[in-house]
């Protein structure tokens, strides 16, 4: 699955992975490589303990629009929880400023 910042016109991600992942998420693996995502919904909150790396992270509500974004979040940490999210989208580290994504920017899923 792409992730696409509509708002913005760019790709997030080409190979992003769903609910399968979700039970681990990141905990304890490499860091996301350019190119992946972890898309983990639903989810208001996430958190980095057990985790190695930095990460970048996007909370979208239900239309795709981006409620929240972290870039940057190091490990062992507690995100705020955003009760209009639908899902977290857990990026690798600096995605977010090479692709100047923001809140109120649009982001969707294509197959």
């Amino acid at each position: 699955m792409i992730v696409f910042n509509r708002t913005k016109g760019k790709v997030l991600a080409d190979r992003a992975e769903t609910f399968l992942r979700r039970l681990l998420g990141l905990l304890g693996r490499r860091p996301p490589a350019e190119g992946e995502g972890l898309w983990i919904s639903p989810c208001r909150g996430v958190h980095s303990f057990g985790m190695r790396h930095t990460i970048d992270v996007l909370f979208l509500d239900g239309g795709g629009k981006v409620i929240g974004a972290i870039p940057g979040f190091p490990p062992m940490r507690l995100s705020r929880f955003y009760p209009g999210a639908n899902g977290a989208l857990e990026l690798p580290h600096g995605v977010l400023r090479r692709t100047d994504t923001a809140c109120g920017d649009f982001v969707e899923f294509r197959e």
